[in-house]
């Protein structure tokens, strides 16, 4: 089954460079998207309540954007991805965290609402 692509934005009040090793460092993303995190060069392993996911990295640009594709969907060669972008309104000066993901149509509700809480834990690590 095809997965559709869906964005979320997520106001968040902090620097770019204060979130951005959150995002992009094995230990930040320990610190609210799951347990653990190994990496090895590109490849991260990510741990969950015993079970384990590895991703690969396919993007890092400092204090911008951070873009995974999960290890399980490059090998059925789908174009797919998650990304973490970090965007500062001119005007405001408003930081936010825009994350692209990809889901299955039936799981889109899901995903986002746990994107929302994964979001929500990291805000809540950073005091935004």
């Amino acid at each position: 089954m095809e997965k559709e692509k869906f964005e979320l934005e997520f106001p968040l009040r902090a620097s770019p460079k204060m979130l951005f090793p959150f995002l992009s460092t094995p230990s930040g993303l320990s610190e609210w998207f799951c347990d653990d995190v190994n990496s090895r060069t590109e490849l991260f392993t990510f741990f969950w309540d015993g079970s384990e996911e590895q991703a690969i990295l396919l993007k890092k640009k400092q204090d911008a954007l951070v873009r995974f594709r999960w290890v399980e969907d490059d090998e059925e060669g789908l174009d797919t991805y998650f990304e973490f972008k970090i965007q500062v309104d001119d005007l405001t000066k408003d930081t936010s965290i825009i994350v692209t993901d990809f889901a299955e149509p039936d799981e889109i509700e899901e995903a986002k609402l746990l994107w929302d809480s994964q979001i929500h834990e990291l805000q809540h690590i950073i005091g935004a």
